[in-house]
């Protein structure tokens, strides 16, 4: 039983995206939060895995689509977060987070495939990672991975190799983590909520992104 698992934070102001403010307002960051999440769980929900899991940090809001099991985070780093997502599942599983809206069915397919691969690694364009995907999930894979570095991703793929699994490689994606990468995401996923979204929120400030 293959599962999909998405891991997100509940889009509340001041909790989320704050490297986003300025420019924008903490509202307009938890507003362009939201969208990417709605963005990334449309596209997660289109995609033939068994289970379709959100591992939440707060309550599903309006955002959330149906066939979505909830579950919520452990405590801990983010290291041991993710590792324990991976632990509740019985079969192939992968996880992605909720800061690529421009992610589609068609970038997660190949990585419900376990015939030439045991892991799948997708890394994001800050040196971190957007995806992950392991055909026997180990949380000790992940437990001790120094996470929010510009080395994580290396460290990670590293450790997927030190430990023997033959591991396939999905397209560099990049978070939206800084205004720089909310305007290039919009720009490269133009038909999106966050394009849209983005599109509102730096008409209200008055131009002030650049």
């Amino acid at each position: 039983m293959t599962t999909l698992l998405v891991i997100a934070k509940q889009p509340l102001p001041g909790r989320v995206k704050t490297r986003l403010t300025p420019p924008f307002t903490p509202d307009q960051a938890a507003a362009l939060a939201e969208a990417a999440l709605a963005d990334t769980l449309t596209a997660a929900a289109r995609v033939p895995a068994d289970r379709h899991v959100l591992v939440l940090d707060g309550e599903p809001g309006p955002w959330l689509p149906p066939g979505f099991q909830v579950v919520p985070q452990v405590a801990g780093g983010l290291d041991a977060r993710l590792a324990a997502a991976f632990a509740a599942c019985a079969g192939p599983a992968l996880l992605i987070g909720m800061d690529t809206p421009q992610v589609t069915p068609a970038r997660l397919a190949p990585a419900l495939s376990w015939d030439a691969y045991d892991a799948w690694f997708g890394p994001a364009a800050d040196g971190g990672f957007w995806a992950l995907g392991l055909a026997r999930p180990d949380p000790s894979l992940l437990l001790g991975v120094p996470m929010s570095r510009p080395d994580t991703g290396a460290v990670q793929y590293a450790r997927l190799r030190k430990a023997g699994l033959r591991v396939g490689r999905l397209p560099v994606l990049r978070d939206v983590d800084t205004a720089s990468d909310a305007r290039q995401v919009a720009a490269a996923a133009p038909g999106t909520r966050f394009a849209a979204r983005y599109a509102e929120s730096t008409a209200a400030t008055a131009g002030a992104v650049r």
